[in-house]
């Protein structure tokens, strides 16, 4: 029997999914994204964009929307009764691996000193809103 999990304080998921589902000691998360949490999937609240008085994008920080997504994770895990340092498997959706990988990386090893999963990044050709990064996590829960 699997229990859903839809955590309060994180974005909201974009479709009719729940943020994770636990099953037995192992807690599944769906993707999760940058957006801000507590948000709907308005582009306005993803981290790292800004647009132009005509809405074309006009910036964009690849290393918020990093740090945005791992604190989503963060919050997702703890509402559901696990941790960070239960992470055991994380797999990495990026948008554009040749510009991102190298400050993904970087990101990556600050949020990931001690606690370190397996882990699998792929490139993929789009994200279902104007994010470029998306993480698939399995965790424990003690």
């Amino acid at each position: 029997m699997s229990n859903k999990v839809n955590a309060e304080n994180a974005p909201k998921p974009m479709g009719k999914y729940p943020h994770a589902r636990k099953v037995g000691n192992l807690l599944f998360l769906s993707g999760v994204g940058p957006r801000v949490p507590g948000s709907g999937s308005e582009e306005a609240n993803i981290p790292g964009l800004s647009y132009d008085k005509n809405g074309n994008y006009d910036s964009f920080d690849f290393e918020a929307q990093c740090r945005s997504v791992f604190d989503n994770v963060r919050l997702i895990l703890e509402e559901a009764g696990s941790s960070w340092e239960n992470l055991v498997d994380v797999t990495t959706f990026l948008t554009d691996m040749k510009r991102d990988f190298k400050t993904y990386n970087k990101v990556y090893a600050e949020y990931f000193a001690e606690n370190q999963p397996c882990r699998t990044t792929v490139e993929v050709n789009a994200l279902p809103s104007p994010i470029c990064i998306e993480l698939k996590c399995i965790a424990t829960i003690d």
